[in-house]
C-alpha cells in the first residue's frame, strides 16, 4: 500500500512540475520586447538583430524607413559600431498570442528621454521554438489637437523633398 502511494505521490509531483515548466508565450514575448530594449541601449549588435525573424521589417518614424532586416542590420551596425544605441524604456505593454501559439501582435508605450513617448506596435512569430519579432513599428503619436498643423508641416516636408 505505501508503494502505491509513493508512486501516486510522485506521479503528482511530476505531473506539477511539468505543468510549472510550461512556457508562457506571453511572458516570453515580454522578455523578448525587454531585450530589444535593453540590447539597443547597450548598442549590442548581434544580440539585438538575432531577436528579428529572417523576414522582419522594422518601420521608423520616417515614412521613408521601412527596412528589410538586411538593411535594418546596416543602420544598426552603422550606429552600433560608435558604441551608442538608442534608449527607450517601456511604460506599459498589451500582447495578445494567437490561438494556435505561433503568432503574436503587441502594442507598447515607450520613452525616449529626449523625444518623449512613443508607441511600438508589431508581430511575433514562433520561429525555431523562439519568439522573433517579425515587424516592429515605432511611432510618435501627435495628439489631435495638434494633428492639424503637424499633418499640414509633414506634407509640405515630404512634398519639398
Amino acid at each position: 500500500r505505501s508503494l502505491i502511494m509513493k508512486i501516486i505521490n510522485t506521479l503528482i509531483i511530476v505531473t506539477f512540475l511539468g505543468a510549472c515548466t510550461k512556457s508562457n508565450p506571453q511572458n516570453e514575448i515580454n522578455d523578448a520586447l525587454d531585450s530589444l530594449h535593453y540590447y539597443a541601449s547597450t548598442a549590442d549588435q548581434k544580440n539585438y538583430i538575432d531577436l528579428f525573424s529572417k523576414n522582419a521589417i522594422f518601420f521608423g518614424t520616417d515614412i521613408k524607413e521601412r527596412w528589410s532586416i538586411d538593411s535594418f542590420e546596416l543602420y544598426v551596425e552603422s550606429r552600433f559600431s560608435t558604441g551608442v544605441g538608442w534608449t527607450y524604456k517601456p511604460k506599459s505593454r498589451n500582447i495578445f498570442v494567437s490561438k494556435n501559439k505561433r503568432t503574436a501582435w503587441f502594442d507598447e508605450l515607450i520613452e525616449n528621454k529626449s523625444y518623449g513617448v512613443f508607441r511600438g506596435t508589431g508581430v511575433l512569430i514562433l520561429e525555431n521554438s523562439e519568439w522573433k519579432i517579425s515587424q516592429y513599428n515605432l511611432l510618435l503619436p501627435i495628439p489631435n489637437d495638434y494633428l492639424q498643423k503637424y499633418a499640414n508641416e509633414i506634407k509640405k516636408h515630404y512634398t519639398n523633398n
